[in-house]
């Protein structure tokens, strides 16, 4: 693919991501059918933080982090930088500078197949970083590649504009078309649990009788027997 820059890239009603964020990375994944997320190699290098916001993409050659300059200018307020390389890599293409100054520009947050380093500073500035690792090796700035283009993340494909969540179980991305959708499947998920968190709580019901799982289990061949009949063999 010819390298390029993309600059006009639409993204998701702002309103919109930022409920999603409130709902949280397994609650919009379950809600929206068990997609979207990316693979556990993707780790916060910060405990506490939870984000979303429309992907900035970033496609580099493994050790250069020329189109991370690049990509810089091309980010808004509410935006999540997303970086993936052409071949797997964990050099310590992002530090304290870049987010110094995406920080500026209002970016949320930065979800990369590399690795990342200056994690002290990146933790102590407050900026929230999902990486394959933290690394200290340098890169260089010499090969061209593409901003703003579909880019593959831990199994997972991120399209500009789409919404990125992040929090301490991990990364899911929501496609831009689909937000609004995602969010009204994850306001009934959250009621439906609130309710059954009530029921639990209250030791009203098992979550094999509201779930109906007892019917599950006889299907399934699953028998109830004392400790006595186990003992005897189970006959």
């Amino acid at each position: 693919m010819k390298p390029v820059i993309v600059t006009d890239i639409a993204r998701a009603d702002a309103a919109t991501v930022d409920a999603l964020a409130v709902h949280g990375v397994a609650t919009v994944h379950e809600a929206m059918g068990r997609t979207g997320l990316v693979g556990p190699g993707i780790r916060p290098i910060q405990d506490g933080a939870r984000i979303a916001g429309s992907a900035v993409t970033v496609l580099s050659w493994p050790g250069d982090n020329l189109m991370i300059h690049a990509a810089i200018e091309q980010c808004q307020a509410g935006d999540v930088l997303v970086i993936a390389t052409t071949s797997p890599s964990t050099d310590g293409a992002f530090g304290d500078l870049f987010a110094t100054a995406l920080k500026a520009r209002g970016v949320r947050g930065l979800v990369t197949t590399t690795g990342v380093r200056d994690v002290a500073d990146l933790r102590e500035m407050g900026f929230p970083v999902w990486s394959s690792a933290v690394h200290a090796q340098g890169t260089v700035k010499a090969t061209p590649g593409s901003v703003n283009v579909p880019i593959v993340v831990a199994g997972a494909t991120v399209r500009p504009g789409d919404v990125v969540i992040a929090d301490d179980d991990g990364v899911v991305i929501v496609p831009r078309l689909e937000a609004a959708s995602a969010l009204t499947a994850a306001d009934a998920r959250v009621e439906k649990e609130a309710s059954d968190r009530a029921a639990y709580g209250s030791g009203a019901e098992l979550s094999l009788d509201r779930k109906g799982l007892r019917q599950t289990l006889a299907d399934l061949g699953v028998s109830y027997m004392t400790q006595a009949e186990y003992d005897d063999g189970g006959h």
